[in-house]
Order: C-alpha cells, then structure tokens, then sequence
C-alpha cells in the first residue's frame, strides 16, 4: 500500500489525517496477526506502511511551517 509523494502533498491535511489513521490501524492489524503467531499476508508491507505514515507526518510538518511563515 505504497502512497506517492505527489499524491500526499495534493491532500489536504484533513485527508491526510484520514489516510494516517487508516494506515495505523492497518499496521496494528498486521502486528496483532504477528503477535497471534500467523503469518501477515504480506510482511513486506510493514516497510511500506511505517515509511508512508513517516511521510505523512513529514508533510503534515511542513505544511505547518508554511503556514505560520505566512
């Protein structure tokens, strides 16, 4: 569940907020599978998660300095 960069940076921080949420409880679906002892369906997607909820909040950041420069 790869997200674009382009594709963050066009939400608004309202969607953002949104798709922040839905990865999280995706990524504690996917730790609860793991700690239950099955395996994910794809465990290679934890990376892309963790990678993409950093994005958002990177985004989210520097939408905020922009912001308060102004």
């Amino acid at each position: 569940m790869k997200v674009k960069n382009e594709e963050l940076r066009k939400m608004n921080n309202s969607e953002l907020q949104n798709k922040l949420v839905e990865l999280k409880k995706d990524l504690i679906k996917i730790n609860a599978q793991v700690a239950a002892g099955t395996v994910p369906e794809n465990p290679g997607n934890v990376k892309n998660i963790k990678k993409t909820v950093a994005r958002i909040y990177t985004i989210i950041k520097e939408k905020e300095g922009k912001k308060s420069n102004l």
